[in-house]
């Protein structure tokens, strides 16, 4: 969360170029979106409420990360392809994970329609909820998206479920190796951004303040706020 937030910063202000970054989780965790009451966690029954719990900076439901491929997607917000509607950016990672996943024989779509979901309404988990935009196997929500944006910058989340071993987050799965999401997923975001991907390493700059940031979200004051 702490290198998420770093790239929101250093890209907003022009010293680190538009990134993708591709995650997983080394163990069950629950991220809370930014709006949610950690009451509401504290309510969870186990397994997931006994899982470590870390709040992100962008809003939407909680959500189970497990075996899972996730996303972080930063540009800056005069970037062409979202300068004049932020919210393309849904579409754009979607539409993309629509065509890896028709690539290796997996049909999904998109939902086509909204629930009454708010940032401080709605089911707790993520996958509970629906949006027009979410990425769908039939009726089961595969990937979401949730945004944080600044006068510079956007950050989006996304979640792309692997496997799925909780009941708790109801959820649809891929099988698709992340291998094959990790290779396929940035060319075609990229295209869809009208750029070329390019494959990067931190730079220290980065790291130093992600290291600056990494206490917030260690820290109870962020995570526990309501």
């Amino acid at each position: 969360m702490a290198r998420d937030e770093a790239l929101l910063h250093r890209v907003g202000d022009g010293s680190s170029p538009p990134t993708l970054r591709l995650y997983e989780w080394s163990e069950p965790t629950i991220s809370l979106g930014y709006f949610q009451k950690y009451a509401d966690f504290e309510q969870l029954a186990p397994p997931a409420g006994d899982m470590p719990v870390v709040r992100r900076q962008t809003g939407g439901g909680a959500i189970l990360h497990d075996r899972e491929l996730t996303y972080a997607l930063v540009l800056p917000v005069a970037f062409d392809p979202i300068r004049d509607k932020p919210t393309h950016l849904y579409e754009i990672a979607h539409d993309a994970l629509l065509e890896v996943l028709a690539a290796n024989t997996v049909t999904a779509s998109l939902n086509g329609v909204s629930d009454d979901s708010g940032p401080t309404r709605g089911p707790f988990f993520c996958f509970a909820r629906r949006h027009a935009l979410d990425v769908v196997i039939r009726d089961e929500k595969l990937a979401g998206s949730a945004q944080r944006r600044t006068r510079n910058a956007i950050l989006q989340h996304g979640s792309i479920v692997i496997e799925r071993r909780f009941d708790q987050q109801p959820a649809a799965v891929t099988n698709t190796p992340i291998p094959v999401l990790r290779e396929m997923l940035p060319i075609e975001v990229a295209k869809r951004l009208g750029c070329e991907p390019q494959l990067g390493e931190w730079i220290t700059e980065e790291l130093e303040l992600a290291a600056d940031i990494q206490n917030k979200y260690a820290g109870d004051e962020w995570t526990r706020r309501t």
